[in-house]
Protein backbone atom coordinates (compact mmCIF):
# COMPACT_ATOMS: atom_id res chain seq x y z
CA UNK A 1 0.00 0.00 0.00
CA UNK A 2 1.79 3.19 -0.93
CA UNK A 3 0.59 6.68 1.26
CA UNK A 4 0.88 10.51 -0.27
CA UNK A 5 0.75 12.98 2.01
CA UNK A 6 -0.43 16.27 1.04
CA UNK A 7 0.32 19.25 3.77
CA UNK A 8 0.08 22.75 4.00
CA UNK A 9 -1.23 25.42 6.76
CA UNK A 10 -5.28 25.67 7.76
CA UNK A 11 -7.19 27.40 5.17
CA UNK A 12 -5.06 27.11 1.87
CA UNK A 13 -7.44 24.39 -0.15
CA UNK A 14 -5.61 21.34 1.03
CA UNK A 15 -9.59 19.85 0.74
CA UNK A 16 -10.75 21.61 -2.01
CA UNK A 17 -7.40 20.13 -4.29
CA UNK A 18 -7.28 17.09 -2.90
CA UNK A 19 -10.03 15.02 -4.80
CA UNK A 20 -8.32 16.60 -7.63
CA UNK A 21 -4.88 15.08 -7.14
CA UNK A 22 -6.21 11.74 -5.95
CA UNK A 23 -8.10 11.86 -9.66
CA UNK A 24 -4.26 12.88 -10.93
CA UNK A 25 -2.63 10.45 -9.23
CA UNK A 26 -5.06 7.30 -9.40
CA UNK A 27 -5.24 7.28 -5.72
CA UNK A 28 -8.03 5.18 -4.23
CA UNK A 29 -8.19 6.82 -0.86
CA UNK A 30 -8.38 9.88 1.39
CA UNK A 31 -8.15 10.64 5.11
CA UNK A 32 -8.97 14.28 5.66
CA UNK A 33 -10.05 16.03 8.79
CA UNK A 34 -11.16 12.43 10.33
CA UNK A 35 -12.52 11.03 7.58
CA UNK A 36 -12.39 7.96 5.43
CA UNK A 37 -13.19 9.34 1.68
CA UNK A 38 -13.64 6.23 -1.01
CA UNK A 39 -15.28 6.29 -4.29
CA UNK A 40 -16.45 10.20 -3.71
CA UNK A 41 -18.37 9.10 -0.32
CA UNK A 42 -17.41 8.17 3.24
CA UNK A 43 -16.54 5.14 4.17
CA UNK A 44 -15.85 5.87 7.55
CA UNK A 45 -14.86 8.29 10.16
CA UNK A 46 -16.21 11.43 12.38
CA UNK A 47 -15.59 14.33 10.71
CA UNK A 48 -13.26 17.09 12.65
CA UNK A 49 -15.72 20.14 11.44
CA UNK A 50 -18.76 18.87 13.22
CA UNK A 51 -16.48 18.99 17.16
CA UNK A 52 -17.57 21.97 19.29
CA UNK A 53 -14.28 23.45 19.54
CA UNK A 54 -10.65 23.65 18.01
CA UNK A 55 -9.27 21.78 20.33
CA UNK A 56 -11.46 18.44 19.71
CA UNK A 57 -11.73 18.99 16.08
CA UNK A 58 -7.63 18.46 16.18
CA UNK A 59 -8.31 15.61 18.11
CA UNK A 60 -10.66 13.83 15.89
CA UNK A 61 -8.01 15.17 12.91
CA UNK A 62 -5.51 13.03 14.61
CA UNK A 63 -7.50 10.16 15.77
CA UNK A 64 -6.72 10.46 19.29
CA UNK A 65 -9.86 8.63 20.16
CA UNK A 66 -9.29 4.50 19.89
CA UNK A 67 -12.45 3.73 19.19
CA UNK A 68 -12.79 6.34 15.94
CA UNK A 69 -8.82 4.91 14.96
CA UNK A 70 -10.35 1.25 15.09
CA UNK A 71 -13.30 2.02 12.92
CA UNK A 72 -11.60 3.72 10.45
CA UNK A 73 -8.69 1.08 10.50
CA UNK A 74 -11.62 -1.63 10.05
CA UNK A 75 -12.97 0.26 7.35
CA UNK A 76 -9.40 0.65 5.27
CA UNK A 77 -8.69 -3.32 5.99
CA UNK A 78 -12.26 -3.75 4.41
CA UNK A 79 -11.52 -1.94 0.95
CA UNK A 80 -7.65 -2.59 1.28
CA UNK A 81 -7.17 0.08 -0.96
CA UNK A 82 -3.19 0.29 -3.36
CA UNK A 83 -2.78 3.68 -2.09
CA UNK A 84 -4.11 7.05 0.10
CA UNK A 85 -3.84 10.26 0.33
CA UNK A 86 -3.31 11.82 3.76
CA UNK A 87 -3.78 15.45 4.14
CA UNK A 88 -2.46 17.45 7.18
CA UNK A 89 -1.41 20.86 7.96
CA UNK A 90 2.68 19.37 8.05
CA UNK A 91 4.51 16.41 7.32
CA UNK A 92 4.58 15.93 11.25
CA UNK A 93 0.76 15.89 11.45
CA UNK A 94 0.17 13.31 8.72
CA UNK A 95 2.61 10.71 9.92
CA UNK A 96 0.94 10.85 13.36
CA UNK A 97 -2.19 10.04 11.24
CA UNK A 98 -0.80 7.15 9.61
CA UNK A 99 0.86 5.95 12.91
CA UNK A 100 -2.41 5.97 14.60
CA UNK A 101 -4.09 4.19 12.17
CA UNK A 102 -1.14 1.34 11.38
CA UNK A 103 -0.16 2.35 7.93
CA UNK A 104 2.67 1.98 6.30
CA UNK A 105 5.17 5.40 6.42
CA UNK A 106 4.51 8.22 4.32
CA UNK A 107 6.27 7.94 0.80
CA UNK A 108 5.60 10.60 -1.59
CA UNK A 109 5.00 13.91 0.19
CA UNK A 110 2.76 16.60 -1.89
CA UNK A 111 2.65 20.65 -0.41
CA UNK A 112 -0.27 22.60 -1.35
CA UNK A 113 2.48 25.29 -2.78
CA UNK A 114 3.16 22.55 -5.27
CA UNK A 115 -0.01 22.14 -6.87
CA UNK A 116 -1.28 25.70 -6.27
CA UNK A 117 -0.75 29.32 -7.31
CA UNK A 118 -0.36 32.15 -4.69
CA UNK A 119 -3.78 33.63 -6.10
CA UNK A 120 -4.90 30.38 -5.29
CA UNK A 121 -4.16 29.96 -2.13
CA UNK A 122 -5.22 33.53 -1.25
CA UNK A 123 -8.39 33.04 -2.14
CA UNK A 124 -8.95 29.98 -0.20
CA UNK A 125 -7.31 32.02 2.87
CA UNK A 126 -10.17 34.56 2.66
CA UNK A 127 -12.89 32.50 1.96
CA UNK A 128 -11.59 30.65 5.68
CA UNK A 129 -10.42 34.05 7.38
CA UNK A 130 -13.63 36.27 6.64
CA UNK A 131 -16.34 33.56 5.49
CA UNK A 132 -15.35 30.91 7.72
CA UNK A 133 -15.75 28.56 4.98
CA UNK A 134 -15.07 24.96 5.38
CA UNK A 135 -14.33 22.42 2.35
CA UNK A 136 -15.28 18.96 3.34
CA UNK A 137 -14.44 16.51 -0.21
CA UNK A 138 -17.47 14.53 0.45
CA UNK A 139 -20.85 14.56 -0.99
CA UNK A 140 -23.42 17.13 0.50
CA UNK A 141 -26.46 14.21 1.03
CA UNK A 142 -23.88 12.52 2.95
CA UNK A 143 -23.42 14.84 5.67
CA UNK A 144 -26.23 16.22 5.72
CA UNK A 145 -27.43 15.19 9.07
CA UNK A 146 -24.32 15.56 11.10
CA UNK A 147 -24.10 19.51 9.33
CA UNK A 148 -27.84 20.00 9.47
CA UNK A 149 -27.79 24.17 9.20
CA UNK A 150 -23.90 24.33 9.13
CA UNK A 151 -24.12 24.67 5.30
CA UNK A 152 -23.02 27.48 3.28
CA UNK A 153 -25.31 28.80 0.79
CA UNK A 154 -28.29 25.99 1.79
CA UNK A 155 -29.99 26.82 -1.24
CA UNK A 156 -27.04 25.86 -3.50
CA UNK A 157 -26.92 22.30 -2.38
CA UNK A 158 -28.79 20.92 -4.96
CA UNK A 159 -26.28 22.47 -8.09
CA UNK A 160 -25.34 20.68 -10.75
CA UNK A 161 -21.55 20.19 -11.68
CA UNK A 162 -21.81 22.53 -14.14
CA UNK A 163 -22.93 25.98 -12.05
CA UNK A 164 -20.55 24.86 -9.62
CA UNK A 165 -17.78 24.95 -12.49
CA UNK A 166 -19.04 28.58 -13.27
CA UNK A 167 -19.59 29.16 -9.72
CA UNK A 168 -15.49 28.35 -8.93
CA UNK A 169 -14.48 30.06 -12.45
CA UNK A 170 -16.33 33.61 -11.31
CA UNK A 171 -14.82 33.54 -7.69
CA UNK A 172 -11.42 33.13 -9.56
CA UNK A 173 -10.56 29.42 -8.35
CA UNK A 174 -9.60 28.25 -11.54
CA UNK A 175 -9.61 24.79 -10.40
CA UNK A 176 -12.78 23.17 -12.50
CA UNK A 177 -10.46 23.40 -15.54
CA UNK A 178 -8.66 20.74 -13.54
CA UNK A 179 -11.35 18.15 -14.22
CA UNK A 180 -13.17 17.70 -10.65
CA UNK A 181 -16.33 20.04 -8.62
CA UNK A 182 -18.59 17.23 -7.99
CA UNK A 183 -18.21 15.50 -4.57
CA UNK A 184 -17.56 18.44 -2.38
CA UNK A 185 -19.13 20.19 0.56
CA UNK A 186 -18.72 23.61 2.14
CA UNK A 187 -19.78 24.32 5.71
CA UNK A 188 -19.27 26.53 8.38
CA UNK A 189 -18.10 24.32 11.23
CA UNK A 190 -20.05 24.09 14.71
CA UNK A 191 -16.93 25.76 16.41
CA UNK A 192 -16.60 28.77 13.99
CA UNK A 193 -20.56 29.47 16.22
CA UNK A 194 -20.35 31.54 19.40
CA UNK A 195 -23.10 29.16 21.07
CA UNK A 196 -25.89 26.51 18.96
CA UNK A 197 -27.81 27.34 15.68
CA UNK A 198 -31.16 27.58 16.85
CA UNK A 199 -34.82 28.39 14.16
CA UNK A 200 -37.68 30.59 15.73
CA UNK A 201 -41.02 29.43 15.33
CA UNK A 202 -41.57 32.32 13.83
CA UNK A 203 -39.50 31.58 10.94
CA UNK A 204 -41.05 28.47 10.34
CA UNK A 205 -44.53 29.73 10.47
CA UNK A 206 -43.65 32.89 7.88
CA UNK A 207 -41.90 29.38 5.92
CA UNK A 208 -45.29 27.49 6.28
CA UNK A 209 -47.46 30.34 5.45
CA UNK A 210 -45.95 31.28 2.06
CA UNK A 211 -45.89 27.10 1.18
CA UNK A 212 -49.48 27.56 1.46
CA UNK A 213 -50.35 29.77 -0.92
CA UNK A 214 -48.83 28.43 -3.48
CA UNK A 215 -50.07 24.57 -3.13
CA UNK A 216 -53.76 23.98 -4.42
CA UNK A 217 -56.00 23.23 -2.46
CA UNK A 218 -54.57 25.24 0.63
CA UNK A 219 -57.09 27.73 2.16
CA UNK A 220 -54.85 28.91 4.97
CA UNK A 221 -52.40 28.15 7.85
CA UNK A 222 -53.65 28.36 11.02
CA UNK A 223 -50.84 27.10 13.69
CA UNK A 224 -47.32 25.73 13.35
CA UNK A 225 -45.39 24.45 16.03
CA UNK A 226 -41.46 23.34 15.41
CA UNK A 227 -38.47 21.97 16.90
CA UNK A 228 -35.27 24.07 16.80
CA UNK A 229 -32.53 21.45 16.66
CA UNK A 230 -31.33 21.85 12.81
CA UNK A 231 -30.14 17.61 13.09
CA UNK A 232 -33.83 16.59 13.78
CA UNK A 233 -36.33 19.13 13.00
CA UNK A 234 -40.16 18.22 13.53
CA UNK A 235 -42.71 20.00 12.32
CA UNK A 236 -46.66 20.26 13.03
CA UNK A 237 -48.56 22.24 11.27
CA UNK A 238 -52.46 23.08 11.28
CA UNK A 239 -53.90 23.88 8.36
CA UNK A 240 -57.61 24.74 6.76
CA UNK A 241 -58.05 23.24 3.23
CA UNK A 242 -60.49 24.40 0.61
CA UNK A 243 -64.19 23.07 0.29
CA UNK A 244 -63.43 21.42 -3.41
CA UNK A 245 -59.86 20.42 -2.08
CA UNK A 246 -59.37 16.49 -1.80
CA UNK A 247 -58.09 16.28 1.71
CA UNK A 248 -55.30 13.78 1.60
CA UNK A 249 -53.69 14.27 -1.79
CA UNK A 250 -53.70 18.31 -0.82
CA UNK A 251 -52.42 17.89 2.47
CA UNK A 252 -49.61 15.12 1.42
CA UNK A 253 -48.54 18.09 -1.40
CA UNK A 254 -48.37 20.68 1.59
CA UNK A 255 -46.05 18.22 3.85
CA UNK A 256 -43.94 17.29 0.82
CA UNK A 257 -43.58 21.14 -0.33
CA UNK A 258 -43.06 22.29 3.17
CA UNK A 259 -40.52 19.70 3.91
CA UNK A 260 -38.57 20.59 0.68
CA UNK A 261 -38.66 24.28 1.19
CA UNK A 262 -37.40 24.13 5.02
CA UNK A 263 -34.70 21.89 3.73
CA UNK A 264 -33.28 24.21 0.65
CA UNK A 265 -33.50 27.44 3.14
CA UNK A 266 -32.18 26.45 6.31
CA UNK A 267 -30.29 23.44 5.09
CA UNK A 268 -31.80 21.90 8.76
CA UNK A 269 -32.59 18.02 8.60
CA UNK A 270 -36.60 17.87 8.64
CA UNK A 271 -37.08 14.04 10.07
CA UNK A 272 -41.06 14.66 10.60
CA UNK A 273 -43.94 16.98 9.25
CA UNK A 274 -47.50 16.26 10.54
CA UNK A 275 -50.27 17.83 8.98
CA UNK A 276 -53.59 17.65 10.84
CA UNK A 277 -56.44 19.82 8.77
CA UNK A 278 -58.46 21.44 11.32
CA UNK A 279 -61.73 21.75 8.55
CA UNK A 280 -63.02 22.83 4.95
CA UNK A 281 -63.94 26.38 4.53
Amino acid sequence: MKIYSLSGPSGTGKSYQAPILMIEKGIDCLIDDGLLIYKDGVAGGTSAKRQHTKVGAIKTALFTDQNHADTVTAAIKKINPESILIVGTSDLMTDRIASRLGLPEVSERIYIEDITTDEEREIAMKSRSQQGKHVIPAPTLQLKRDFAGYFMDPQKLLWTAKEMAQEAIQTGLHLAKRGETEGKTVVRPTYSYLGDFLINDKVVTDIAKCVGKEVPGVDSVIRVYAGSQPEQLMVNAVIDLKESASIWDSAMAFQKRLTDVIEEMTAFNVVRIDVEVRKLV
